[in-house]
């Protein structure tokens, strides 16, 4: 019963989520059973530009310890603002990990994983600005917040925060040319999500039993969490 509870669990969650999700904890489990090694997944542009055939990728990795916060973000995001937009979803995820790659060669991080978290983040809590959020028991605030609040409890245990800020501002960059500038007197859609993304990603017929999980919910979870990988 245990399994097929966890099953249909595991069925419930939207398609993107559940595969970045699912990539998540299996190299993270890969690289703790050391079948895998770090050096085998880190984001190193001199041997992806000198040789196009390694198991080396251009992308955000995903050796991020914190599998349930992007769970959970991730999921909040595709149920709520994206619901019935997968297509526009995924267009996210390839625009946010473009930008992050090219940002990441000037400031010479190999680990992306966790910038894309706070990217995920930061976009849920702009477009929850009224979602109130608590810290430890000790802290409360409203949810825009939450990435400064998880960048400055990153600083306390001693990690360097330029991860955290790469997030915040790939995340910022895609919030603005997607919900601000559109809106603005003669502002323009300049993110267009590509026909071929559409084609593949949006289904015309959404699953009446389908059952999602609100995007607009408070923490609730351990915030212990805010510490970046490796810390």
């Amino acid at each position: 019963m245990a399994y097929q509870s966890l099953r249909l669990e595991y069925l419930q969650i939207p398609p993107v989520s559940r595969a970045y999700t699912t990539a998540c904890v299996l190299t993270t489990a890969a690289v703790q059973l050391e079948l895998i090694t770090p050096f085998q997944l880190y984001f190193n542009p001199e041997l992806i530009f000198k040789h196009f055939q390694n198991r080396i990728s251009p992308c955000p990795r995903l050796l991020n310890h914190r599998s349930h916060r992007i769970y959970r973000y991730c999921r909040m995001l595709e149920e709520g603002s994206f619901r019935g937009r997968t297509a526009d979803f995924v267009f996210m995820f390839l625009f946010g990990g473009f930008l992050m790659t090219l940002f990441g060669l000037f400031v010479s991080l190999v680990f992306l994983g966790q910038a894309f978290t706070i990217m995920l983040v930061y976009v849920w809590s702009r477009r929850n600005p009224y979602v109130r959020m608590n810290f430890f028991g000790l802290l409360n605030f409203q949810a825009p917040f939450l990435p400064w609040v998880l960048m400055g409890f990153s600083l306390l245990l001693g990690n360097s925060i330029i991860v955290d800020l790469l997030g915040i501002a790939v995340g910022h960059i895609y919030f603005f040319l997607e919900d601000v500038f559109p809106n603005q007197p003669g502002g323009i859609r300049i993110l267009k999500t590509p026909s071929i993304l559409k084609a593949i990603f949006d289904t015309p017929d959404e699953d009446p039993n389908y059952n999602p999980l609100p995007e607009e919910r408070p923490g609730g979870f351990a915030w212990g969490e805010g510490q970046r990988l490796g810390g």
